[in-house]
């Protein structure tokens, strides 16, 4: 049912579907077209309404600052999304670091401004949306439109204690001293963990919107271990401000928070732990 719908999408006989790997929430496919062309769908029970245009947005907004390898957009439907088939290669740190600092200077309207094309501008990560917000600073936007509605969502789900809870909301209460100097928003990926990360240079299932650079690097460095050349040829690029990596912890307490919400476990008790470096 899926391969036919794909296409009628794509206007073209799909000859084989083949249910692949995908990731933690949507499932995935390896689509044939007639004359041997290939494709990769992914597709979820219950997507939200826009969810797969935002991300088709997104990917073409990055694609658009010419840094990153992305995949063409061949369709993007309420209830799937096809992609241009592109092959795994190794990581080139050096062109992926060198990608993505002229991707972020790109740049963005305004922090919280999300691809154009994105539907209703909320900020999606999977089935997780928050409410569109935009603000004409990173410590408002980082503070009062991420970290608080996850927060909220996270307590009351179980996924955090009491005292985690309290720990990110004092983080909230001093994130204008705790932010490092002031930039221009940036063009970020938004959920770029290594698995979303694709060699030599490219990036897939982006939640794209204008943030702040650190925030990528942070979330680069949440789930692996980067090699260091690729930290050294961003800043050859586009070089941080001082005390960048005392932030990193600051900035990875978004992507703990939305685990701790979508899959529980120890992330709650994670978010709390790099709340604390941040507090009394």
């Amino acid at each position: 049912m899926i391969a036919a719908a794909a296409a009628t999408a794509l206007g073209a006989r799909v000859t084989r579907a083949e249910p692949i790997a995908g990731g933690d929430l949507n499932a995935a496919w390896r689509l044939e077209l007639e004359g041997g062309v290939r494709a990769f769908l992914k597709t979820r029970e219950g997507a939200a309404p826009g969810e797969y245009a935002a991300e088709a947005a997104g990917l073409r907004w990055l694609g658009e600052a010419g840094g990153l390898r992305v995949p063409e957009v061949l369709a993007a439907q309420e209830g799937f999304l096809v992609l241009e088939w592109l092959e795994e290669r190794p990581l080139d740190p050096e062109a992926f670091g060198r990608g993505l600092a002229l991707t972020h200077a790109a740049g963005a309207e305004t922090f919280g401004a999300p691809a154009p094309g994105a539907a209703d501008g909320s900020f999606r990560l999977g089935p997780l949306a928050l409410p569109a917000a935009t603000a004409p600073d990173w410590p408002t936007l980082y503070g009062v439109h991420r970290l608080a509605p996850l927060l909220a969502l996270a307590a009351d789900r179980g996924a955090i204690g009491g005292a985690g809870a309290a720990a990110v909301e004092e983080v909230i209460a001093r994130m204008p001293s705790l932010c490092g100097p002031a930039e221009a928003p940036a063009r970020v990926h938004g959920d770029l963990w290594a698995g979303n990360v694709l060699g030599p240079a490219g990036v897939i299932d982006p939640a794209a919107h204008g943030g702040h650079r650190e925030a990528d690097l942070a979330m680069l460095r949440l789930f692996g271990a980067p090699p260091p050349r690729l930290f050294a040829a961003y800043e050859e690029v586009a070089p941080l401000a001082d005390g960048h990596e005392d932030r990193v912890e600051l900035w990875q307490l978004f992507p703990l928070l939305v685990h701790a919400v979508l899959f529980g476990g120890g992330y709650g008790a994670s978010a709390e732990s790099a709340a604390r470096r941040y507090v009394g």
